[in-house]
């Protein structure tokens, strides 16, 4: 059931209430994590931490704005107390805020460039020490095949691809410590956030899947459990010679 023998690896998932952030919560205690569950409110994460339990597994629900410094470190500082020294970071959390560049904000634009960017820079900062003392760890970050552009999203897009710069400067920074850094870049995944994207376009969910599912080389949309078996095998010890990388997980190539 697990590749741990000894004491449960700790592993921290942001934005784990839902989505692709709860399944991948889900798998890696199934793989024998202990899973902090991290969502901007605590109360968010309990349904995740209570099915973790339920299946036999530990997990703690923690609630932090990923973009402030202070809650950040508080919360790392929980988790390491309650749980033990995380060693494995998913950096998923992420907000949409869509419009076409004329209609955009600048509270759209800082706040997907906080939580995306700022939000796994300072996640990620607070981590590493423990990875470090440990002599192992796993960063993956959750970037998105909008990196490569999309319309309406000109904030997601460049938080997005700038998660794969990020990405590729952690594994070359530390991977003498032990550390990889990758990053998984889902296409279409059938979640809450890609029907708020079906909403802001005036299309019914169930039309926008099927429209998308035909273009689709597999002939399907994406579930968050594709994008919890990838970050699966990337948190684990059989990926140690794997770091830098961007995993484009969408069903088919991407350009």
């Amino acid at each position: 059931m697990t590749e741990q023998t000894t004491t449960p690896r700790v592993a921290i998932v942001t934005g784990g209430a839902r989505g692709i952030g709860a399944a991948t919560a889900l798998r890696l205690a199934a793989d024998g994590y202990a899973v902090a569950v991290l969502d901007l409110a605590e109360s968010a994460g309990q349904e995740t931490v209570d099915r973790i339990t339920a299946a036999g597994g530990r997990a703690l629900a923690v609630g932090a704005d990923v973009s402030d410094a202070a809650q950040v470190q508080a919360a790392v500082e929980r988790i390491a107390a309650e749980l033990g020294a995380p060693v494995v970071l998913v950096n998923n959390a992420g907000v949409l805020r869509d419009n076409l560049l004329f209609k955009m904000s600048e509270s759209d634009w800082d706040t997907v460039m906080d939580v995306h960017l700022k939000g796994a820079f300072l996640m990620t900062r607070a981590v590493q020490k423990y990875m470090v003392d440990a002599g192992f760890g796993r960063v993956v970050n959750m970037s998105s095949s909008s990196a490569q552009g999309n319309r309406g999203q000109v904030n997601y897009s460049a938080a997005k691809a700038g998660l794969q710069g990020f990405t590729k400067t952690l594994a070359i920074e530390l991977g003498k410590f032990g550390v990889t850094a990758n990053a998984v870049a889902p296409g279409f995944i059938a979640t809450d956030m890609t029907a708020a994207t079906a909403a802001r376009i005036g299309m019914g969910f169930e039309e926008f899947m099927q429209a998308a599912a035909t273009q689709i080389p597999v002939n399907r949309v994406g579930l968050p459990e594709d994008i919890a078996n990838t970050v699966s095998f990337l948190a684990g010890e059989g990926a140690g010679f794997v770091s830098g990388q961007v995993i484009y997980v969408a069903g088919g190539p991407l350009d």
